[in-house]
């Protein structure tokens, strides 16, 4: 057993070591089964008070991708697989906190009102932040999700880049996000590198040692 972990926890260093933030991909598309398990895996993924204050967008519509892609510089966004938009919450209502707390009673098989405590004290903390605050916090929490992406995606050996450099505006208005209460906080492609044609395919990946990026206090 103990050989198997220690297997296992090499495999994830070398995968995190294979994947790259794809510039070029090949025409080949990602199975919906392998899709299906990243997005399970994120949402399995932590988030702060475990409310999960985001939802996932999976976008295959090439007349979408398209005029999302507009103006942008990362051709990614339509020429990849699979488009994953990830979008925080604007706001942390009462109402969501009630119905979420209620739903994790339910799943943990608790009485009616067994997290009354956890409840009230999220609707209090929330109810003093500004919408600001609220947006920022969502953000940090899809960031969480769309590492976990990155980390499954290269478990399955699937190909994904993350991006920034996308048109918020242009993704709440196409995806209609203002009107379900959420905005476009980062977003991610999946599909398969084209080596042939992506001139960071070939080269190692350079990061710090671990000496310099990390420090032990004993």
């Amino acid at each position: 057993m103990p050989f198997q972990f220690i297997n296992n926890k090499m495999e994830l260093i070398k995968n995190l070591k294979w994947r790259y933030a794809v510039k070029k991909y090949s025409e080949k598309k990602v199975s919906e089964d392998k899709v299906d398990q990243i997005v399970e895996a994120i949402n399995l993924t932590a988030s702060s008070c475990g409310i999960q204050p985001y939802r996932l967008f999976v976008i295959t519509n090439p007349e979408v991708r398209k005029r999302l892609g507009e103006g942008s510089f990362n051709a990614q966004l339509h020429a990849s697989s699979h488009l994953l938009v990830f979008a925080g919450f604007n706001e942390i209502t009462s109402e969501y906190i009630f119905d979420y707390v209620e739903m994790m009673e339910d799943q943990r098989n608790l009485e009616k009102g067994a997290l009354n405590e956890l409840k009230d004290m999220l609707i209090e903390y929330f109810s003093v932040q500004t919408p600001g605050q609220n947006v920022i916090w969502s953000d940090k929490q899809a960031y969480i999700g769309l590492g976990t992406a990155l980390i499954a995606a290269a478990e399955l050996k699937v190909d994904a880049t993350p991006m920034e450099g996308f048109d918020p505006k242009l993704f709440n208005e196409v995806l209609g996000l203002s009107e379900k209460g959420l905005h476009a906080s980062v977003i991610l492609s999946l599909g398969y590198r084209d080596e042939a044609n992506d001139f960071l395919a070939s080269m190692p990946k350079a990061r710090l040692p671990i000496n310099e990026f990390s420090f032990r206090i004993s």
